[in-house]
């Protein structure tokens, strides 16, 4: 197996922790929300996802340069999207419009879910089928 193999396997491996790590956030987001929790606790949760997203989404961009990927376009497309909906929804909550909070959630959710089993399962066969 050769070097560039070696780190696209290890990369793959890595970007699926990162996605569980990511999902997990958007989960707290959703719960967090969902009870009304002190609106702090929905601040800082909101933080860490964007900031967690940001790197993990760098990250990937990199790899799929790094592979010449031919869908890199549409994927960081919807890298944006996702990274404008949840600045949208932080803006939100600092004005103090918590009642849609929970709702943009889920959405996000629903949105990183798929974005994971598609565009990214896409890409990682992507991968490995160029080894």
């Amino acid at each position: 197996m050769s070097q560039l193999s070696n780190i696209n396997a290890e990369s793959n491996a890595g970007a699926d922790r990162e996605h569980e790590i990511q999902l997990g956030l958007l989960r707290a987001l959703c719960a967090a929300a969902g009870e009304n929790r002190d609106a702090a606790v929905v601040g800082e949760i909101l933080e860490r996802l964007i900031s967690y997203s940001e790197a993990h989404f760098l990250s990937e961009e990199l790899l799929m340069r790094l592979n010449s990927y031919d869908d890199y376009e549409d994927h960081v497309d919807d890298h944006a999207y996702m990274l404008d909906a949840l600045r949208i929804l932080a803006s939100r909550h600092a004005a103090g419009d918590t009642e849609l909070i929970a709702g943009g959630a889920a959405e996000a959710l629903a949105f990183i879910g798929n974005h994971i089993a598609t565009r990214d399962r896409r890409f990682a066969d992507y991968v490995r089928n160029s080894r």
